[in-house]
């Protein structure tokens, strides 16, 4: 089994080998795929500030991923798209902004997305982001007082002091998307 994924970050690979490696305990099939990664950041937008971006980031991400696999003369079992972002909801007086994970599944013929949960941005890290346009990664970098936090625990492991990091909140994403190729009975 082959699985393309529209992403080179290693969070989000990680992500998909930790979850091939628990849904072969369920679906025999999985046991030992092969994890293919793409760069598939060209057309998402750099922080998406909304759901609907990040339900197409994640999509777009895994189309792009089974194309390229394709365009060099293989061909994936499954493409995955992996997309975080900020779901802003903009309320008075202040916006309020939920930080989410999302995955994008297909096969080919059908897809499913999955969601990792979400947690609430706090207001003057939101304010940064939406009204100063600064990179949620770099106003991570900021507030923590490190560099390239997004490469390992991700603005989860500061938001959750370490309790969720961008990894599992991947992860989750991901086996909700997985759900209905792991168990298509339900899915029929």
């Amino acid at each position: 089994m082959i699985i393309a994924v529209g992403s080179t970050r290693g969070p989000k690979v990680e992500a998909v080998r930790r979850v091939l490696r628990v849904l072969a305990s369920v679906a025999p099939a999985f046991e030992g795929a092969e994890v293919v990664p793409f760069d598939a950041s060209s057309g998402a937008p750099p922080m998406p500030l909304s759901l609907d971006e990040m339900l197409e980031g994640a999509r777009g991400r895994a189309q792009l991923a089974l194309e390229s696999l394709t365009a060099g003369g293989r061909r994936a079992d499954f493409g995955v798209g992996l997309e975080g972002g900020i779901d802003l909801r903009r309320t008075a007086p202040t916006n309020r902004g939920f930080l989410m994970s999302w995955a994008y599944v297909t096969d080919g013929r059908r897809g499913a997305h999955g969601c990792g949960g979400a947690v609430e941005v706090p207001s003057d890290l939101l304010e940064a982001v939406v009204d100063r346009g600064i990179e949620l990664s770099e106003a991570m970098d900021a507030l923590s007082g490190e560099r390239g936090v997004r490469d390992r625990q991700g603005a989860w492991g500061i938001l959750t002091r370490g309790l969720v990091d961008r990894t599992g909140s991947f992860e989750a994403a991901l086996l909700n998307a997985f759900a209905p190729f792991y168990n298509p009975e339900t899915y029929r």
